[in-house]
């Protein structure tokens, strides 16, 4: 039996201030659910971004023709949030990198976490 893919989504860099997420945070995604135990928070600027490519990469895991990455890193995709940062808002822009894993690869633990929600 082939092992159960998910996504995972971890937040690579933060362009001025962000008040929900911080280096390393992950979300999980099991299509078409965002697995909460295996999740550090969620950003309502940051969801259309990241569910709009999700569901497309959950089922054709093609970063490089969405140009999500670069040719010769197609294990990974990045994207941003929404929020433009200084001089226009208070916040900044969340840099994330999603990649496949396995589902025993997720890093973080199957109990309730306090999920941070903005």
């Amino acid at each position: 039996m082939e092992a159960v893919k998910l996504l995972e989504i971890i937040v690579r860099e933060i362009k001025g201030s962000c008040p929900v997420y911080k280096p390393g945070d992950r979300i999980t995604i099991d299509d078409p659910r965002i697995l909460l135990d295996k999740t550090d928070a969620l950003c309502t600027h940051a969801l259309s971004t990241l569910l709009h490519y999700s569901t497309i990469l959950e089922h054709d895991w093609s970063p490089a023709r969405l140009g999500l990455t670069k040719p010769d890193n197609q294990d990974y995709a990045y994207m941003q949030c929404v929020d433009p940062g200084e001089p226009y808002t208070k916040g900044g822009t969340v840099i994330f990198e999603c990649r496949k894993i396995n589902e025993t690869e997720s890093g973080l633990p199957d109990h309730n976490r306090n999920l941070r929600i903005q």
